[in-house]
């Protein structure tokens, strides 16, 4: 299913989706198509998130594009000062 089509059936809600397949431009990974699992109450949306399995992801369907910015720098290090 096109995201269009699942903000239309889940209008302004949080949504848990399945991806099924997306394209990776720069820093964005944008998804192309998705299975829509289930509304999420917004009270269980940063749960949710978190809890999600890999290849799913919690996505508010008030945004026009489903885009997850990806984070390619290493983690940061800092020194301990003696």
């Amino acid at each position: 299913m096109k995201w269009q089509q699942v903000r239309e059936l889940f209008p302004d809600q949080f949504v848990l989706l399945s991806i099924l397949d997306y394209r990776e431009e720069d820093d964005k990974k944008i998804i192309t198509e998705v299975a829509p699992v289930r509304a999420v109450p917004e009270k269980d949306a940063n749960r949710e998130f978190f809890s999600t399995e890999p290849g799913s992801i919690v996505y508010h369907t008030s945004n026009m594009e489903c885009i997850i910015h990806l984070r390619r720098d290493p983690l940061m290090r800092v020194r301990r000062r003696s």
